[in-house]
């Protein structure tokens, strides 16, 4: 089904193409030649919507073949695979024609025998098309980089980790997101306290005043970010925001060579849920924090109605890396936009209990003292 697919060559030397977020343009890997996203778009436009409607012929088809259990999703071969195809396309390289096998949800990788980026301009058609996208913006020697400048100062972090770690895998994708408006009428009770102390010469006075705070108002959000992919970790997406929005632009597929995209399998509704809880948390916390002069503010009651707004689908840049040591595999995920890296690290156990021993002998060495004063 080689028609479905778009593969974005250069039209001075037909290598593949990249784009490149430094110049904000498409960029050849052999000749060099650069092109911007709008002559891209126009070289492409063609043959993306001939590859659409082969895309929309090739749906058709399936589902009338549904009843019958012959749709296609792989070829003889891929049967072959049992369970393990189950979701599975196949399609060819239009480049080199060597099959590409993808999962339901991939929109755009890069052939593994010629390294042409392909994209598949179908998964993109009506309701599946992003209203935006935020391009990369760093690349993968800066995602490296991070990562090495994220092992420094971690003191209970094994030597031999960062030493001899090698980074098994490192990918840009684009990761679909939904963006959602909100606005939260809270309405909240706090109990707070204030403390003074006066001393005299032969004691020391604490005194503590209790008060209830009443709290209420309504907190806008606008494009609050929740990740539509089951394959993303969400508290790692959650933890490598904020994206700059004053980048963001409209959706082009031209954005996508060089890196993985996949369509989102999370729906709108699915995601909402999460969206509301963010901007209860959210909204309880803003009003929180006009709680000043106070030394504890703890939540008594709050009483918050979410009203749901605008939702927009967006493609996000994230780097993905993953690293195994010790037979366990740490994942780690940087925004591909400003460059804020999380991800769980090992800890030397000797390190540890060496801290945790020197402390408590501190300690017990301090308590020794007390009782024998």
């Amino acid at each position: 089904m080689a028609s479905q697919l778009t593969n974005y060559q250069c039209p001075a030397c037909t290598g593949p193409l990249h784009y490149d977020g430094k110049i904000n343009k498409l960029v050849c890997d052999y000749c060099g030649s650069s092109y911007t996203v709008a002559e891209v778009e126009a070289l492409f436009e063609e043959k993306e919507e001939k590859a659409k409607q082969a895309a929309a012929a090739e749906e058709a088809a399936a589902a009338k073949k549904a009843e019958s259990d012959s749709e296609w999703e792989m070829d003889a071969a891929g049967s072959e695979w049992g369970a393990e195809a189950d979701g599975l396309k196949a399609y060819n390289c239009p480049s080199c024609g060597a099959e590409l096998i993808c999962d339901a949800t991939t929109v755009a990788t890069s052939c593994p025998y010629c390294g042409n980026p392909t994209v598949v301009p179908g998964k993109f058609s009506g309701t599946k098309k992003p209203d935006y996208v935020i391009p990369f913006k760093l690349d993968k020697d800066a995602a490296i980089a991070a990562l090495k400048e994220h092992y420094k100062g971690k003191f209970l972090l094994p030597k031999a980790f960062s030493n001899q770690n090698h980074i098994e895998e490192i990918k840009g994708v684009y990761v679909p997101f939904w963006l959602f408006d909100r606005e939260a009428d809270a309405d909240l009770v706090f109990n707070a306290t204030r403390s003074t102390v006066r001393e005299t010469h032969s004691e020391r006075i604490t005194r503590t005043e209790h008060f209830k705070l009443y709290r209420s108002g309504t907190v806008p959000f606008k494009k609050v970010p929740v990740d539509a992919s089951s394959k993303m970790p969400d508290a790692h997406m959650d933890s490598i925001e904020p994206f700059d929005y004053s980048e963001m632009t409209k959706f082009s597929t031209a954005y996508l060579p060089g890196y993985l995209a996949d369509q989102y399998d999370v729906s709108q509704e699915e995601c909402a849920k999460r969206a509301d809880e963010r901007c209860t948390n959210s909204a309880i916390s803003a009003l929180q924090a006009t709680a000043l002069g106070y030394e504890t503010c703890m939540v008594e009651s709050s009483n918050v109605n979410i009203r749901r707004g605008e939702v927009k689908y967006a493609m996000l840049p994230v780097w993905m890396l993953s690293t195994k040591w010790n037979g366990q595999n740490y994942l780690f995920a940087m925004n591909g936009q400003t460059g804020k890296l999380i991800g769980d690290l090992p800890v030397d156990k000797g390190r540890y209990w060496g801290l945790f021993g020197g402390i408590f002998a501190g300690l017990a060495a301090i308590l020794g003292l007390i009782l024998l004063l």
